[in-house]
């Protein structure tokens, strides 16, 4: 009952705490974080059992290091090796560098002063991950090189702990308060130590490789899910004992293990077995380390621990503004790499205690720098927070590069070179068209350069820039850009200005393309029609019908949208809908499904007439 009543405290506290913080924009590990503090110092609902259920929840932090092994595929791994060698080498080097001499400088021996420099050096994969995949931010460049680094400190955990043991000042402890249990290899010495944990590295290397993959295809072939899902769980704990056996870090076997797998045929099965788990549990880990902060000793030594926490994340922050600046990225994005990985991370939990057990560092250094760890993560969300709200708006300006100087003037000028842009530019370009490209997008601009397609930086929608790439005689205009009200904004410029230029237009959607038309636009294209159509008629194809019949339903489709398009325009105003819209779109509906319902034989009768093309878009519609 103590088991189930602690589980329902610690469940409580985050279904409630959590969905407040993200609907309050705090993210969902601060809510965690909160919820920890509420029911532990706060409450004293919870209490002794926080270290035990801190080291119980440190699982989840083991599957999420087995899941990010599972996304990197050896190829992505050498397509990182320049961020993932170049920004985090130079962070983990150059932080322990800074770190140790500065514990040195304290009075701190070298030995005790490196081991504090290499721990303080690692960042918080579990926020950080969390926060950038909440936000959307994973996929833009502060993101994958805070990924980059956050990478290479997991990697670089592995000849820390195998350079711990070999920086003992002290006789190592088998039991107390580091939290270590004592290691099979405790006894050795610290040569002998560093070779046996590179054996067993090596160990794990080789089993994923040629030993794990045939057993689960044995497993897979008995076609139970829930089998499948218990081999996962058991290569994910077996590994994580087997570390932990000899004093390892069971994140660190298991990322390994992930690596090893993740070019396997059962990659994402592991995937969607372990996510469910983790999430849980590395939420539990958050909740814990709230629930464990020692307040009386924050409370009694609060300049000490906080003086430390704000000058540990403010000498990262310097350092990883510097790596940012020298890699080039814009200060916007430098801000958000350096904020999100200024905090210390949750390696230092183990990496402390193991440092404690092998006689590095005693344990008030230890007891004291977990808190200031403690303290840094829960800044971290705030950081973000700071970012997002202050930094971001300011820094957007500032990153705004001077427009290129247009040197030359064409036909046809492109506004816009993403994905939909490339092809329209490149059909026009291989049909000799001389085509002026603009785009906002540096990434994307030397990217194009590289292949050979001259394309100039500037804002489309200002004038001066239209009017130097030639828009007075140009007799084309495509407007392709992401931004719906720039697009609105550069067709209505042209469009009043330069009269005799037509205008091609990328719409995102119907109403897009009303407001498109209404802003002078000649010809509209929404953007996924035509694709979507291709795939709508190729499902029909999959699911049994004839492809001859799958293509005549594609086309009578194809017709109505563009009646709907029609006969929905008149509800349409620019300040909005009006009231008959919706009744008029779901009555288009429903004659939709009559007409495809219908036996159309004499309408589509291929005997006689043979194939005849679409019928031609008045619209604009390709």
């Amino acid at each position: 009952m103590e088991l189930l009543s602690q589980g329902f405290v610690y469940l409580l506290a985050a279904v409630v705490a959590v969905p407040i913080a993200n609907r309050l924009g705090l993210g969902s590990v601060l809510g965690y974080l909160i919820a920890g503090i509420v029911i532990g110092p706060a409450l004293g609902v919870v209490g002794s059992e926080t270290e035990e259920i801190k080291h119980f929840a440190e699982f989840g932090v083991v599957m999420m290091l087995f899941l990010v092994g599972l996304e990197l595929q050896p190829s992505m791994l050498w397509r990182m090796r320049n961020r993932l060698l170049g920004l985090g080498g130079l962070q983990v080097v150059g932080t322990t560098i800074l770190f140790a001499a500065a514990a040195w400088a304290f009075g701190v021996v070298w030995q005790s002063a490196l081991a504090l420099g290499m721990i303080l050096a690692l960042s918080s994969t579990a926020i950080v991950l969390q926060t950038l995949n909440e936000k959307g931010w994973m996929k833009l460049p502060p993101g994958q090189s805070a990924f980059s680094v956050l990478l290479f400190q997991d990697i670089a955990v592995i000849p820390i702990l195998a350079l711990l043991p070999l920086l003992a000042v002290a006789a190592p402890v088998l039991s107390g308060d580091g939290g270590h249990h004592g290691g099979a290899l405790d006894h050795l010495p610290g040569w002998l130590q560093t070779l046996a944990i590179l054996g067993v590295i090596s160990a794990i290397i080789i089993a994923g490789k040629y030993l794990i993959r045939p057993v689960f295809r044995f497993i897979a072939e008995a076609h139970l899910r829930e089998i499948f899902t218990a081999a996962a769980l058991l290569l994910v704990v077996g590994i994580a004992l087997l570390m932990d056996l000899i004093g390892l870090s069971p994140a660190l076997g298991t990322f390994l293990a992930g690596v090893v797998l993740s070019d396997s045929e059962y990659r994402h099965e592991l995937e969607s077995d372990i996510e469910p788990f983790k999430g849980l549990l590395l939420g539990l880990f958050f909740i814990s380390v709230g629930a464990g902060i020692d307040f009386q000793l924050l409370f009694g030594e609060p300049g000490t621990i906080f003086g430390l926490a704000v000058a540990i994340m403010v000498l990262k922050c310097l350092i990883l503004i510097a790596l940012g600046r020298a890699f080039r990225l814009p200060w916007g994005d430098t801000w958000l790499f350096a904020l999100a990985l200024a905090q210390a991370g949750e390696f230092a939990f183990v990496l402390f205690g193991f440092a404690s057990a092998a006689g590095v560092l005693d344990s008030g250094i230890t007891k004291t720098m977990t808190l200031v760890v403690a303290v840094t993560m829960l800044l971290t969300p705030a950081l973000f927070i700071l970012y997002e709200k202050v930094i971001a708006p300011r820094a957007a300006g500032n990153d705004q590069r001077d427009a290129d100087d247009i040197d030359d003037q064409g036909p046809v000028i492109l506004a816009g070179v993403g994905r939909f842009g490339q092809m329209v530019g490149r059909m026009l370009m291989s049909n000799d068209h001389k085509v002026v490209v603009l785009d906002h997008d540096p990434a994307i601009i030397e990217t194009l350069r590289k292949v050979g397609t001259k394309t100039y930086y500037g804002d489309a929608t200002r004038p001066d820039l239209l009017h130097a790439a030639g828009a007075a005689d140009a007799k084309l205009f495509i407007a392709a850009m992401d931004d719906r009200d720039k697009q609105l904004s550069a067709v209505e410029h042209v469009a009043h200005h330069y009269p005799n230029c037509r205008i091609i237009a990328r719409a995102i959607d119907r109403h897009h393309v009303y407001e498109l038309e209404r802003a002078g636009a000649h010809v509209i294209v929404r953007e996924m029609f035509e694709s979507a159509l291709i795939a709508g008629r190729r499902a029909l194809q999959e699911m049994g019908d004839h492809p001859f019949r799958a293509e005549q339903k594609a086309r009578a489709f194809r017709k109505h949208d563009l009646g709907s398009l029609t006969a929905l325009r008149a509800h349409w105003k620019e300040t909005g809908l009006d009231n008959d819209y919706f009744a008029a779109a779901k009555a288009r509906g429903e004659e939709l499904s009559d007409i495809m319902a219908l036996d159309r034989a004499e309408n589509h009768d291929t005997t006689d007439r043979g194939w005849t093309p679409p019928p031609k878009d008045e619209t604009g519609e390709v």
